[in-house]
């Protein structure tokens, strides 16, 4: 099966994840700027001014930290194909607190009620206007909701697994384990777009990723809780060498998957299992639910 255009997108022809642009960047750090200059003010206002004037700059604070969240969020729902909206709108949130803050700022300062709750609106609908509101609406093709809402609940949780696997090894600060990593992630993300863009057969595609995102995720865990203890030249190579073992593999079983009969891939992954028990870096690989 030919990868779809929107894998193109995001992956280049050497399956390497395309960079991405931090949405949270510059725009929201001037956020934070007038709830600093709101608190600096406040502290020469008499008492009444000085609470209200510190409640603005907390408010708005939280909503310029509520605003990187949302724009993170919506930059995770527009990488999909298809994706589910993002639990709370944060943005719209965000911007009912900085209006809130831009009252209680005004009155801080002895606006009158009505000129604080004009700036309070102003505000708000700047910061809309702005950074836009929330996504309100899942993206998912007409009359397969329930298949593909199953398979981005499968790749929410692959995610889950990956971002534990990279967190075990990242503070042992190794390069070359860190580069191994990445690129066992970006050799299961390839497998998680596919699942998201066509699910089939779902039962296969939750126990391939549950045995090799499992198990990786456990051998990294364990791996670096050796590490932790005594850096062993032969324990950092038998990581490597699994690790490398299953990305080597991932792409491989993942095509074979899409393609040929499910009956074939079940024993596969019983190997697989296998295998990784023997190595004794695994415990246990539950099946990606």
């Amino acid at each position: 099966m030919s990868p779809p255009s929107e894998s193109s997108r995001r992956y280049g022809a050497d399956g390497a994840r395309a960079p991405k642009v931090r949405p949270a960047g510059a725009r929201v750090n001037l956020l934070y700027l007038p709830a600093g200059l709101l608190a600096l003010t406040a502290i020469w206002a008499p008492p009444l001014g000085l609470g209200l004037g510190l409640a603005g700059a907390a408010l708005w604070a939280f909503g310029a930290h509520l605003t990187g969240q949302g724009l993170i969020a919506e930059q995770a729902y527009r990488a999909r194909k298809y994706a589910r909206r993002p639990a709370w709108p944060r943005k719209i949130m965000a911007s009912g607190l900085i209006a809130g803050g831009t009252a209680l700022g005004a009155l801080s300062h002895a606006a009158d009620p009505w000129a604080a709750l004009l700036c309070a609106g102003l505000a708000a609908a700047l910061h809309l206007a702005a950074f836009g509101p929330d996504p309100l609406q899942d993206r998912l093709p007409e009359g397969e909701e329930m298949a593909h809402d199953r398979a981005l609940r499968i790749t929410e949780r692959a995610e889950a697994e990956l971002t534990a696997l990279r967190a075990a090894i990242t503070p042992l600060r190794d390069r070359t384990l860190n580069e191994e990593v990445e690129a066992f992630v970006t050799s299961a993300r390839g497998l998680l777009t596919l699942v998201e863009e066509d699910p089939r057969d779902l039962l296969a595609v939750r126990r391939l990723l549950g045995v090799y995102l499992t198990g990786a995720r456990e051998a990294s865990e364990r791996y670096a809780a050796l590490a932790a203890r005594r850096r062993s030249p032969a324990d950092r190579e038998e990581y490597r060498a699994l690790l490398h073992d299953l990305q080597q593999n991932f792409a491989a079983r993942a095509a074979k998957m899409l393609q040929e009969d499910a009956m074939d891939m079940t024993i596969e992954i019983e190997v697989l299992r296998d295998r990784l028990r023997r190595e004794g870096m695994v415990v246990q690989a539950e099946e990606v639910d």
